[in-house]
């Protein structure tokens, strides 16, 4: 058992709170802002496990979760050369084993998966609500299906094949699908399973663990190297992954060691749904509302995965204010140069990525293209998911718990009633 030395830390008011492995919220009473784990070391100080455990001194946990779940980081001397830049270094989250990158599901919401499951204490008995647009959704059931941990996750049933051909799901899990479901469905549905008794809300990126998850990947990018990144590169849906980076970077200037200066967050979406760099690019203090072409929008973007209508972007702690701290850009990317980037990626550095890391790849791309990033910049790209063409499928039949009508979600209290 562990011991909880760590502490929440809310973003807008300053105030402490001990965890109980599940607080997702201040419990006083202002504008949206966002909880920080404040951890009582301020020195990066890796255990001896070759997998993202290493980093536990760094990671809320509550109770003994085993797992090989690892990031590669390694220099790109192929891709690197072709943007003209010198000192890029690719962060590998997927399956490649030979370069030491062993998320089984293929992308880097497995960290995500380990450290929320790690955070609970251990006497909890709850299920744990999880929605998800795709990728999320692997993560969790893959590591709740291996550990027997009790999870309920809504999707758009669109996403249950790709889950399915990807990951055994045990009986610890239930999947409840949405027939012609959107991510905006899945939440809702989500949000409304989590209220009832018995179960409890995952929380996405209001979830400590998921952001300190994501981050050991620039713990394991600095160990690597050295030295903080000048500048990060990511595609982001939410952009909890940016928060990650930005937080783990906060942690290691602390240390001392690394650097002084936070890297430059360079984020890409998926044009045409683009409302980060929307909002960041015309200077506006919080998203506008999604318009009534919003859904036709998302419909036409290829990294699905990427559409999040609602991420943490004026909140106390998030995006807006991690761009702004950083000196930050946002790029919207075509599926055309998404493509595009993907088939370069796999033709120089011999292996198949998602298309949310072809966002990344082809808004690095730009970023250099533009001069934005010097060619002696340390920069480190993350690749949020690759290797998927090497793993094999799984073959047994699967069917999700429960499907649901999107028409049925009006009566929704009924409906969850019978699930």
């Amino acid at each position: 058992m562990f011991g909880r030395e760590y502490r929440l830390r809310c973003c807008g008011c300053g105030a402490l709170f001990d965890d109980d492995g599940v607080r997702l919220d201040c419990a006083l009473p202002h504008a949206p802002a966002l909880l920080r784990t404040v951890y009582p070391s301020l020195r990066l100080d890796p255990g001896d496990e070759r997998s993202m455990a290493r980093y536990g001194r760094w990671l809320p946990r509550g109770r003994a979760l085993a797992t090989t779940a690892r990031t590669a980081v390694f220099p790109s001397a192929y891709l690197g050369r072709q943007l003209g830049l010198r000192r890029l270094w690719i962060a590998f989250n997927g399956w490649w084993p030979e370069r030491g990158a062993t998320l089984a599901t293929a992308t880097f919401k497995e960290l995500e998966a380990v450290a929320v499951f790690g955070r609970l204490a251990p006497g909890e008995r709850r299920t744990l609500v999880v929605a998800s647009a795709g990728n999320t959704a692997a993560a969790f059931a893959a590591i709740a299906t291996e550990n027997e941990l009790p999870v309920l996750i809504v999707i758009p049933l669109d996403a249950w094949d790709p889950l399915a051909a990807l990951v055994r799901v045990g009986p610890s899990v239930r999947v409840v699908a949405i027939e012609d479901g959107t991510y905006e469905d899945a939440m809702a549905l989500a949000r409304t399973f989590a209220a009832r008794e018995g179960y409890i809300a995952e929380g996405g990126f209001r979830n400590v663990a998921r952001r300190d998850g994501m981050g050991t990947i620039v713990l394991g990018a600095v160990e690597t190297i050295g030295a903080l990144p000048d500048v990060y590169v990511q595609a982001v849906g939410s952009g909890a992954g940016a928060l990650a980076a930005h937080e783990a970077a906060l942690r290691l200037i602390s240390d001392g060691r690394f650097g002084t200066r936070l890297p430059r967050l360079v984020l890409g979406q998926n044009a045409p749904f683009t409302p980060i760099h929307d909002a960041w690019t015309r200077g506006a203090a919080i998203l506008e509302e999604p318009d009534h072409d919003a859904p036709e929008r998302l419909s036409r973007i290829a990294a699905t995965v990427l559409g999040n209508p609602s991420p943490p972007y004026a909140a106390s702690g998030g995006v807006r204010d991690a761009l702004a701290a950083s000196g930050g850009s946002t790029y919207a990317i075509t599926n055309d140069e998404m493509a595009a980037a993907m088939l370069a990626f796999a033709e120089l550095e011999g292996i198949d990525v998602e298309p949310a890391a072809g966002i990344a790849i082809a808004t690095l791309a730009r970023a250099a293209r533009e001069g934005c990033v010097d060619p002696d910049e340390i920069v480190l790209l993350n690749i949020t998911g690759g290797g998927r063409a090497r793993r094999r499928p799984v073959t047994q039949p699967q069917a999700p718990a429960h499907v649901v009508r999107r028409a049925d979600l009006g009566r929704t209290a009924d409906l969850v009633g019978t699930i």
